[in-house]
């Protein structure tokens, strides 16, 4: 049964390396949550590494300049994966076409098309351009997000999508994730553009979490810093059930759920989580954490 616990360090000297998700469980997009740095900092300096594994549709480079933005220190991580870095091999080898319409804001996502984590990326984009055309000029779909993500809805594009469906397009989602909080603001994600796109017949390619793709890349970024390690030297941290804890169970590794993320409120104050509706609630939806707590700390 998933245990319940109230300080990460309970748990810390079981693992040599951590994937943390980072919206929601070390910033809120706006600032740092402290107990979650000092948390990585702690592991880190008993020798852990840390990888923060983020859904964000932008690629590493971008990630490291809203982190400094926000003022997560460098020390807190050791290395950054995104479902942008893992969506662009799919974007860039052609896997919706080569000439795409892009569904996301702009300039805020720009990066996901000049900016590259990997060399060979940036060598593949200028060897084989993707043009970016309307959408009935389009071979395929990519989707960061919503372009205005503040405010649309995801039915502000059936009229979009069902052009796309009738064109036979695919669309290939940067970020998994349906929703995320900005501040105190709920906002939508790719995730729940995609989610639309499929519920009216259309066909979405996910790389981010849950799906396979950002853990084969998390693992070769965490082996080129510790080698190769086992299943059970990882434990996966996030706040989202589908999507972090889903993930770690289809992997093969630990994960603590973080209840005071996206289900903040939903068991009872964070320091005093009610253990029968949380394991009810688990039991439903059939996600097994190995530990939970409400905030990383």
């Amino acid at each position: 049964m998933t245990q319940i616990i109230s300080a990460f360090a309970e748990i810390a000297p079981r693992y040599r390396a951590l994937f943390c998700d980072l919206w929601g469980c070390v910033h809120d997009g706006k600032k740092p949550f402290p107990g979650a740095i000092a948390a990585l900092q702690a592991f880190r300096a008993q020798g852990g590494v840390v990888v923060l594994v983020s859904n964000a549709p932008r690629p590493k480079p971008g990630v490291l300049t809203q982190l400094d933005r926000i003022g997560v220190p460098r020390d807190a991580y050791d290395e950054v994966v995104t479902s942008g870095d893992a969506t662009q091999y799919a974007f860039l080898s052609g896997a919706v076409g080569h000439k795409v319409h892009h569904i996301g804001p702009m300039p805020k996502d720009q990066p996901f098309f000049d900016e590259f984590a990997d060399p060979t990326l940036a060598a593949l984009a200028a060897k084989s351009p993707v043009e970016l055309v309307p959408l009935d000029q389009a071979e395929g779909i990519l989707c960061t997000g919503p372009n205005d993500d503040l405010n649309d809805t995801p039915a502000d594009y059936r009229a979009a999508f069902l052009l796309a469906k009738t064109k036979g397009l695919k669309m290939l989602c940067a970020n998994p994730d349906l929703v995320v909080d900005f501040g105190d603001k709920r906002i939508y994600c790719a995730g729940a553009l995609a989610a639309l796109y499929e519920e009216m017949g259309g066909e979405a390619l996910y790389f981010g979490k849950p799906h396979p793709p950002i853990y084969d890349l998390a693992r070769r970024r965490l082996a080129d810093l510790a080698g190769d390690l086992p299943n059970d030297a990882i434990l996966c941290i996030g706040d989202g059930i589908s999507t972090d804890v889903l993930g770690a169970m289809q992997e093969g590794l630990d994960s603590l759920f973080l209840t005071e993320g996206l289900n903040a409120g939903q068991f009872g104050p964070a320091d005093a989580l009610n253990a029968e509706e949380l394991h009810s609630w688990l039991a439903d939806g059939a996600r097994n954490p190995t530990y939970v707590m409400g905030m990383l700390r």
